[in-house]
């Protein structure tokens, strides 16, 4: 499980550091003013269709079933299947492509329903989101061609393709921001042809497999209609996520102008732990739980879900409360330049803190869901799902008005924390999670040096950063990161969390072998 969850993390990884860089351009270039919030929601909504069916419920209905047919009926049964899921997908997708086109107007208005107040920056949003639109279509198709190429144990091209959307974002805005009307049209036409050029990479990589493919006529075939009902749970259970989204984007558009941008720079500092050790963990915990549940063994199943919680733990949960002690000096430090003020900065920072002490709950509930996806259950996360959903809504109502921009942060971060405790309870009473002695002394360890690892941090911070808000050097920020790692490893070390010596034994003995 943790050399699965080292290869997805890594990748994930590379993606984020790229992202990073895109979106420091994207600040010094856009700020946080109408045309980065413009941008923002019109990237929003393509991403938000592509996550509901171009991966997630797509990629676990399609890939079993491709994989299946790869191994007991040969490659032709394979291609034509992948060729029947193409076509009814591309089909699909144009019509929905095409009918945002022409209804975008009305879709905005039900999406970012503050921006109407300000025609001119509604107008804006509409130009932008139709030119972002196509890359729906494009990313979709690119979706099932990585599941092809990850059935045929092809995974070089899948893991990189998503690094060619922050190239071309960074290249689009180094190239045409001073040609084209604003920066927020350059990096909207840098998001389709991101899509073209994943599309032609993924399907070169196909090719190069062995696997041409070819789009025949939409036909609903018996085969069809397994993909369908197979995904099914998954889209209820994405679109759950997405509305969680979707409900972000209409409640930033309601706040003062630049909200939508704070909250955006924040999610993408929180999102680096998140991404990188939570899907990891989820990623690779998953087959594991399904091969030791189908194999009737309870008590390795029970086994591998504690260790997974520890290894998703022991860097999260430092890493919550690091963010919110420095998230300050981070957001200046990446962000503070350009048309993005100091002052834009450290208001993100306060998103950033708030949305920094969710983190632990939503890479936990990364590695719960799985407890129930290995045993057939996907109706019980999703349930839970819809009664968070419900009290997310709820909870950013009431905290938008006195909190302004950190309300549907916080907001997120209690619904997740929630979350986490239904799941947890569900797991329990089915006797699907029990959680023993060295679970709950490792969790003990881990919060001990977490708490020692902040003190250390906020003395630090004090002396390196002793006014708010002012000016931070890299070197500032290099030395308050250096200090809570050296804090936390030696801690962790001490305490017993982990034994860093045998890691680095297995990592040199592995660096000789290759």
């Amino acid at each position: 499980m943790l050399k699965g969850a080292f290869t997805v993390g890594a990748w994930t990884a590379a993606s984020r550091v790229a992202g990073f860089a895109r979106d420091i351009l994207i600040a010094a270039l856009l700020g946080a003013g109408p045309v980065a919030d413009a941008f923002f929601v019109a990237n929003r909504l393509p991403n938000l269709f592509r996550r509901l069916f171009g991966e997630g419920a797509f990629n676990a209905a399609f890939v079993p079933v491709f994989s299946g047919l790869l191994a007991t009926e040969g490659e032709d049964v394979a291609r034509g299947f992948a060729e029947e899921a193409a076509a009814a997908l591309a089909f699909w997708l144009l019509v929905l492509t095409l009918v945002g086109e022409i209804f975008m107007p009305q879709l905005l208005h039900v999406i970012a329903a503050g921006f109407a107040r300000d025609p001119a920056k509604f107008a804006l949003t509409v130009t932008l989101s139709r030119i972002t639109f196509p890359y729906l279509l494009l990313i979709c198709l690119a979706a099932l061609l990585s599941g092809v190429l990850n059935a045929l144990n092809r995974f070089v091209a899948a893991a990189a393709a998503p690094l060619l959307y922050n190239a071309f974002s960074i290249a689009a805005m180094l190239a045409l921001a001073h040609v084209l009307p604003t920066a927020g049209h350059a990096l909207a036409w840098g998001v389709s042809a991101s899509g073209v050029a994943q599309l032609a990479l993924l399907y070169w990589a196909v090719w190069r497999g062995g696997m041409t493919l070819h789009l025949p006529r939409p036909r609903m075939t018996p085969r069809m209609r397994l993909l369908l009902r197979r995904m099914a749970p998954g889209l209820i259970g994405a679109g759950i996520t997405q509305l969680n989204l979707a409900m972000d984007v209409f409640i930033g558009s309601l706040l003062p102008a630049g909200s939508v941008s704070l909250l955006y720079y924040a999610d993408r500092v929180n999102q680096l732990p998140l991404g990188v050790l939570g899907t990891a963990v989820g990623t690779a915990l998953l087959p594991l739980l399904s091969r030791q549940v189908s194999a009737g063994e309870a008590d390795a199943a029970t086994d591998s879900q504690n260790r997974a919680i520890e290894y998703a733990l022991v860097l999260t949960l430092p890493a919550a409360f690091a963010l919110a002690i420095v998230a300050n000096p981070i957001m200046q430090v990446l962000f503070a330049r350009g048309a993005f003020t100091h002052h834009a900065a450290s208001l993100s920072a306060q998103s950033l803190a708030a949305y920094s002490s969710g983190l632990p709950a939503f890479v936990l509930v990364k590695v719960l869901a799985p407890g129930f996806f290995a045993r057939g259950d996907t109706s019980t996360p999703v349930r839970v799902g819809m009664f968070v959903l419900l009290l997310n809504f709820c909870l950013n109502l009431a905290l938008m008005g006195p909190l302004k921009h950190v309300g549907p942060p916080l907001a997120t971060s209690i619904a997740a924390w929630l979350n986490v405790g239904l799941l947890s309870f569900m797991l329990r009473r089915r006797d699907y999670m029990r959680p023993d002695r060295l679970l709950f002394s490792r969790l003990a360890r881990m919060l001990a040096a977490t708490l020692l690892m902040s003190a250390a941090l906020l003395v630090a911070r004090t002396a390196l950063v002793p006014v708010p808000g002012q000016h931070v050097s890299v070197i500032s920020l290099s030395l308050l990161i250096a200090v809570g790692l050296a804090a936390y490893g030696g801690l962790a070390q001490a305490l017993g969390v982990f034994d860093a010596t045998r890691y680095v034994r297995r990592f040199t003995a592995r660096l000789r072998r290759a």
